[in-house]
């Protein structure tokens, strides 16, 4: 029997001009992040973040990304901008994520001795665990990478891999780790949430690739059993 392929899914986050909004869609990405988490070099207030979603057409998801934001806060960014998924990147319990009429993934930073399982089972309601490195003081988009030996292979959800990834690597990423997605935000900038076209594409076109290599050889377990 044929094996169905399968597609490592992109998100490019840290979006803050409609412009690269449009070009992640023409690359074929599946979602974008708007960072709305004030403390970021990629923050977008609620007007710049109507003006970029407008630019995203259906199937292609527009991610809102929070770090321990006041509820009544994200209830006003849902309310005003297309949002289709939540992101929650801080230390949010999972009481706290839930209640916006929105699918949400809880991201972890991976700092020592953490237990991504058990992490994945106390937040039973998130459609995906992405995972990102831990730097000390930083919630995300550090441009560093974790050990990716570090990742149960048994994962109970669906996995978003961060942290780190740009065109030069996500190729061995997806090789090695078979995520369901890939999450990039520095790796592919010109500048703090300026994003290089350029870079953009290599960074798609490398993750088709090891999907084309995967695809040819053994099948993408990880994303099977997933997504």
């Amino acid at each position: 029997m044929r094996t169905r392929a399968m597609r490592t899914r992109i998100k490019f986050c840290g979006i803050t001009r409609a412009r690269d909004a449009r070009e992640a869609v023409r690359l074929g990405a599946d979602a974008v992040g708007l960072v709305f988490y004030p403390e970021s070099p990629r923050a977008v207030s609620i007007a710049q973040a109507v003006e970029v979603a407008k630019t995203v057409p259906p199937f292609v998801s527009v991610v809102g990304l929070f770090v321990d934001a006041e509820a009544a806060y994200i209830r006003e960014v849902v309310s005003a901008v297309r949002i289709d998924l939540l992101q929650f990147h801080g230390d949010e319990r999972p009481e706290a994520c839930a209640g916006f009429q929105r699918p949400y993934i809880k991201a972890l930073r991976m700092r020592e001795g953490v237990d991504v399982a058990a992490y994945a089972r106390s937040y039973p309601e998130a459609a995906g665990l992405l995972l990102d490195a831990y730097v000390a003081g930083q919630p995300g988009g550090t441009g560093s990478r974790f050990d990716w030996e570090r990742i149960p292979a048994d994962l109970s959800r669906p996995l978003i891999l961060a942290g780190g990834l740009t065109p030069d690597n996500v190729g061995e990423a997806v090789r090695r780790v078979k995520p369901y997605a890939v999450d990039v935000s520095g790796g592919v900038e010109a500048d703090k949430g300026i994003k290089d076209p350029d870079r953009m594409a290599a960074f798609a076109e490398a993750v088709a690739e090891a999907d084309r290599a995967s695809n040819a050889g053994e099948p993408h377990e990880r994303n099977e059993q997933s997504g």
